[in-house]
């Protein structure tokens, strides 16, 4: 979890590789209106994720044996809605600068629906998970090479739980 550009794909991607998990892309589940919206540089509200994080609840729930599930999740409500899916769900947040996740995002290929003005909505909602059960916070600015391991040895300490 984090905002755009901290990496959630990108170490989703490494960690659900290295367990033999399914790895659910959350940005593959939100509505044609979601991405219409971001695309045309308009900030998400809370309205426009409650089915979307939904969605994204019943995906967690088809993989029983676990599975790693990229997603924003910026708000506790958010990733609250998310545990009363799936009991025992555990979250990496990959904290990030906002100057960072400008560059970031302003330097992603490939022209992802997601605009870099947009970052600052991100920080605006963004509820720093600290304290709450279940979530490992990592520096989004190390190499995937470091971050990876931690975030895999993290989650084998409790094999039970999703990721």
């Amino acid at each position: 979890m984090g905002v755009a550009g901290c990496g959630k794909s990108s170490l989703g991607h490494a960690v659900a590789q290295a367990l033999g998990w399914p790895l659910v892309e959350g940005d593959d589940f939100h509505p044609a209106a979601n991405v219409e919206k971001m695309r045309a540089g308009i900030p998400l509200v809370d309205a426009d994720r409650v089915g979307w994080l939904a969605l994204l609840g019943t995906e967690l729930q088809r993989h029983p044996g676990g599975a790693v599930l990229t997603c924003s999740a910026l708000k506790k409500a958010y990733r609250d809605q998310l545990r009363a899916a799936l009991p025992g769900l555990r979250f990496v947040h990959l904290a990030l600068r906002i100057d960072a996740a400008r560059t970031r995002v302003a330097q992603r290929a490939g022209g992802h629906y997601f605009q870099a003005n947009l970052v600052d909505s991100q920080f605006a909602t963004l509820e720093d998970p600290q304290g709450e059960p279940g979530v490992l916070t990592l520096d989004a600015t190390q190499t995937l090479a470091t971050l990876t391991p931690h975030a895999v040895r993290w989650t084998q300490e409790t094999p039970d739980a999703s990721l």
